[in-house]
């Protein structure tokens, strides 16, 4: 009995410390990802993206595919910056060992958003398959902009 339990303390260190490693290396991803956007390095930021990922973006008509969203910002990428996100809160949610959700909450150039990512691991490397961005409006100021878009 004590040498089982022994083994499953140890199989289970292994696993939470497999979990922090992998956690670490995709914030490392994320992070350069947002840094590629930066820094418009169209190659970096969309070599972390698989062929057929999804970007969301915050008008109700910015959904792309990988190569469409290349093409939409190809303009933003040839300046020194396409835009700066940089990340103030980012949890991860483990759904299987090839897929995680992250959900991040980004200081923009339109004040907070809220994110969420979809990545999975194909042939040993972490591909962002869908991204999420939305505008964030606190509860208490949800009429006024309702009223700024004109919602009835």
């Amino acid at each position: 009995m004590k040498i089982n339990l022994s083994l499953l303390l140890l199989l289970l260190t292994g696993l939470v410390s497999a979990q922090i490693q992998d956690e670490k290396n995709l914030n490392i991803l994320m992070d350069d990802w947002h840094k590629a956007a930066a820094t418009a390095d169209a190659d970096a930021f969309f070599g972390r993206m698989a062929a057929e990922g999804v970007y969301i973006g915050t008008d109700a008509t910015e959904r792309w595919l990988r190569d469409e969203l290349r093409e939409w910002a190809k303009e933003a990428f040839e300046r020194e910056s396409a835009w700066t996100f940089k990340v103030k809160n980012r949890n991860w949610h483990q759904i299987s060992a090839d897929v995680v959700v992250a959900d991040e909450i980004l200081d923009t150039w339109m004040g907070d958003c809220r994110t969420t990512a979809v990545l999975k691991k194909v042939e040993g490397k972490w591909l962002i398959y869908h991204y999420q961005l939305s505008v964030t409006i606190p509860n208490e100021q949800i009429d006024d902009f309702k009223k700024l878009i004109e919602i009835k």
